[in-house]
């Protein structure tokens, strides 16, 4: 394994920990929405967010606000936009981190209650005015784009926009043009056309210009996803032996083995599969909770008292709120047989699929309950192959709060590929398995991920009756 791969090897970087960003600039009316709807319509990826800096706009005050609806309040300068603001959550979503963007309305001119939550995506395109003026914020853009239109070309679009778009009078917009728009836009937009790293004379109607922007988007993505992918394939190719501290496989005993027999035999009947797959997770998720932190009081110190009036000791208390998380499909499966054991448990949902093409995992949607470091997780999903959709979960789980040592995941069939790809990037991850595939070991440093019988995803299918 060459030296910068064994480096990042026990590392999990998921592809919204550095999403690509793109940043568009030019005047006002000179076609920047329309050029970055074309880039989102072209890449055609669906991990894609288009901000636009008018979000960013500094809530008026009374006095400002009156001349605002009289058109003599100067919305086009630097400073009538939050640029600190803007800088802060591009910061966090370069970072990763979930981040919620202001909304603001021009009809009250001030923001509202109302907040866009952003999270998981792996590419951001901005436009706005100012996009280039900040250095700051030019600094964490890929890719910077100034569209350079004619003023009155401009002039004429905004006329129209204006007047059809936002309802303004044809008196209100020129005033506003020639007192404000005008003189900023040549003080202001125009110089940060030089710390662009490409300009598109004319917006789309420069097709040429169009496509060797995208061609050039595309190519930069490809290698991210290629980065992505190495980086997991090199997680299952550590030469290091599973950690059995960490990894609890659920010892073989006869009714296990014979309850496996009947899951695995294609002439068992639906109703048979789900009632023994049933009982299968409920061992399994018995199993889970022997590793949640207990402590032999409750937190208010209240006695615990038998029907009989004696006063138990030696008592034991889960010491936070359980939470389940579940990967859709196949963690859906032990969702009844965990609604039995804990019913009022709260439960998550995370959909990861895998792309088609590259097998790269995707983040699809997640719908999570409140987390934080104190709560027990347990993550459930039926199985692992190659655990790239597992530990894209975890690594959601720990950026919504999740303590790592906290994580409990439980899966029935797992490959030794994958549950090292998982005990590699997230070693404090306790990992409960009810039957552990098995590679041959003369074969160090290959990827196994397909070398089981486990390596088909079957459970789901064959429990909702799909397959």
């Amino acid at each position: 394994m060459p030296d910068s791969l064994s480096a990042q090897a026990t590392q999990y970087i998921p592809p919204w920990k550095s999403p690509y960003i793109i940043g568009i600039a030019g005047f006002s009316g000179s076609g920047k929405t329309t050029v970055a709807q074309k880039i989102l319509q072209e890449i055609n990826e669906p991990w894609t967010v288009l901000m636009s800096m008018d979000n960013f706009y500094r809530p008026l005050t009374a006095e400002q606000r009156e001349k605002a609806f009289e058109n003599e309040f100067d919305f086009d300068k630097p400073d009538a936009l939050d640029l600190d603001l803007m800088c802060e959550c591009i910061k966090s979503l370069k970072e990763g981190k979930k981040t919620e963007i202001p909304v603001y309305s021009f009809a009250s001119h001030s923001r509202t209650n109302q907040k866009i939550t952003i999270y998981g995506v792996n590419v951001i395109i901005l436009e706005g005015l100012y996009t280039l003026y900040n250095p700051d914020l030019a600094k964490f853009m890929d890719c910077k784009v100034y569209v350079d239109t004619d003023l009155d070309i401009c002039y004429s679009r905004r006329l129209l926009r204006d007047i059809v778009e936002r309802g303004r009078d044809l008196e209100g917009i020129i005033k506003q043009w020639d007192k404000f728009v005008k003189p900023n836009s040549v003080r202001y937009v125009k110089p940060t056309m030089q710390s662009a790293d490409i300009i598109i004379p004319r917006g789309t109607d420069n097709k040429i210009a169009m496509d060797l922007l995208i061609e050039h988007i595309h190519r930069q993505l490809a290698a991210k996803s290629a980065e992505h992918l190495l980086q997991l394939k090199a997680l299952g190719k550590v030469e290091k032996p599973i950690d059995y501290n960490k990894v609890h496989v659920l010892p073989s005993t006869n009714q296990l083995e014979g309850m496996k027999t009947i899951l695995l035999d294609r002439d068992t009947p639906y109703d048979s599969f789900i009632f023994y797959f049933n009982r299968v997770a409920s061992i399994l998720i018995s199993h889970a909770l022997d590793f949640i932190e207990y402590v032999p009081s409750r937190a208010d110190n209240r006695p615990v008292i038998s029907p009989t009036g004696l006063i138990v000791k030696d008592t034991m208390f889960i010491k936070d709120e359980i939470i389940a998380v579940d990967i859709i499909r196949a963690g859906d499966c032990f969702i009844p047989s965990l609604k039995k054991m804990i019913p009022g448990v709260k439960v998550g949902k995370l959909l990861i699929q895998s792309d088609s093409r590259t097998g790269e995992p995707h983040l699809h949607t997640e719908k999570l309950p409140a987390l934080n470091t104190d709560c027990n997780l347990l993550l459930f999903d039926a199985q692992v192959i190659s655990g790239a959709a597992a530990t894209m979960a975890i690594k959601v789980l720990l950026d919504y709060g999740v303590s790592e040592e906290r994580v409990v995941m439980c899966t029935y069939l797992a490959t030794e590929a994958g549950v090292k790809r998982i005990s590699n990037a997230f070693p404090k991850v306790t990992i409960v398995v009810g039957s552990l595939g098995t590679s041959d070991p003369s074969r160090k440093g290959v990827d196994h991920d397909m070398d089981s019988w486990m390596a088909n995803r079957f459970i789901d299918a064959r429990y909702f009756g799909t397959d």
